[in-house]
């Protein structure tokens, strides 16, 4: 990745906003983040209410334009389980080639990947991805297609980004 984006990683999980349980995936996914050469600006941890998964999502967009928001948590079929209504709800297009393909690379290690209700889309400049709860799921899955959000962004946030350019296999 040659330009240096901005990140933020968004926990969201009932037990780790109140203190009964640390955020483990969040920190393995600002790591990997870092790691990648994004510079991680905000880290949050919200419960699992739609509203306010929404409400941190549209500021972290509209107010202070990050370029990444990478979720973690609420993606499972649990009652409370509405990261991927909150992402849905206040994106203005879906880009559903990133769940996809995170779906894809995880059937290679469990059936259970099926079960996934990841989303991913497109607020004004900024790009929101889900991802799982579990710290190993949601290093997986981000691995599967931090590749390719780089040159993603770059066409979003209106930066020279060549189409034609050689892909790296994912």
């Amino acid at each position: 990745m040659e330009e240096q984006f901005t990140a933020a990683v968004v926990t969201v999980s009932d037990r780790s906003f109140r203190g009964e349980r640390p955020d483990g995936s969040g920190p393995v996914v600002k790591e990997l983040l870092e790691g990648a050469g994004y510079r991680v600006v905000r880290v949050e941890i919200v419960p699992d209410e739609q509203r306010e998964i929404e409400g941190v999502l549209t500021a972290l967009a509209d107010k202070e334009d990050v370029a990444l928001v990478a979720t973690t948590g609420g993606t499972g079929f649990a009652p409370r389980d509405v990261t991927p209504e909150a992402t849905i709800a206040v994106c203005q297009r879906l880009a559903p080639g990133i769940p996809e393909a995170m779906r894809q690379a995880s059937l290679a290690i469990t059936s259970r990947a099926m079960l996934s209700r990841a989303a991913a889309g497109i607020r004004g400049r900024t790009l929101i991805v889900n991802l799982p709860g579990s710290p190993k799921a949601a290093r997986e899955n981000l691995e599967a297609v931090l590749p390719a959000l780089g040159h993603g962004l770059a066409m979003l946030r209106g930066g020279p980004a060549d189409c034609a350019g050689t892909a790296k296999p994912v």
